[in-house]
């Protein structure tokens, strides 16, 4: 399939801040295109984890297993959730610091038929929506761990879209349920949860 946006240039999309907070980040992310070795879609659904929350990964303090959410910004932190899929997310703050956004569901754009092997079927709508199922389908793995995602293998790229944001309760969570830091693109077909409220807050 034919690649949706150009080739990425230097640097991240000029209106992504990932030295500032997660929440803003979260939103900012959505609309934009991810591309891991040319495979990938736009973003249409994030998650924001702070260094004080409690549902963190940061929350109990830096360890071999955590060290790339604490900085620098603009690279990812990859682990592997309940020992099975692997997820993706893009750091955030100053190094040493201890934030992100989990990407939680993308739109297939490209490389959709290697997604599809990957993934093992076919329906577009299944094939990203949600966090174990976008790094199978991107072929992201631990080696990731601590690359920039504004360098091969990765591309993050600003095609124009400004989605219309909503927002609700992170998902799978036991500790800060209620904190509103999921974020998605309104009406989109390829989310992981539909989402209850109509704007963001």
């Amino acid at each position: 399939m034919a690649r949706s946006t150009p080739v990425a240039e230097a640097g991240l999309p000029a209106r992504l801040d990932l030295d500032g907070a997660p929440v803003e980040a979260a939103q900012a992310l959505l609309g934009l295109i991810l591309r891991v070795d040319g495979v990938g879609g736009r973003i249409v659904e994030t998650e924001a984890y702070d260094g004080d929350d409690p549902a963190s990964h940061c929350f109990g303090g830096q360890t071999p297993r955590n060290a790339s959410m604490f900085g620098p910004s603009g690279h990812v932190y990859v682990y592997r959730s309940y020992g099975i899929h692997w997820c993706l997310n893009i750091v955030c703050r100053p190094a040493g610091q201890g934030a992100g956004v989990l990407i939680r569901a993308l739109e297939p754009t490209d490389g959709i038929d290697r997604m599809r092997t990957r993934r093992g079927l076919d329906s577009p709508l299944l094939l990203c929506a949600g966090p174990g199922r976008v790094a199978q389908a991107l072929g992201v793995t631990r080696e990731h761990d601590g690359l920039p995602v504004d360098a091969p293998p990765f591309e993050l790229l600003d095609d124009g879209c400004r989605p219309t944001v909503v927002s609700g309760p992170r998902i799978g969570l036991s500790k800060a349920v209620d904190v509103r830091w999921r974020f998605g693109v309104a009406g989109s077909r390829y989310l992981s949860r539909p989402f209850r409220q109509a704007a963001a807050d």
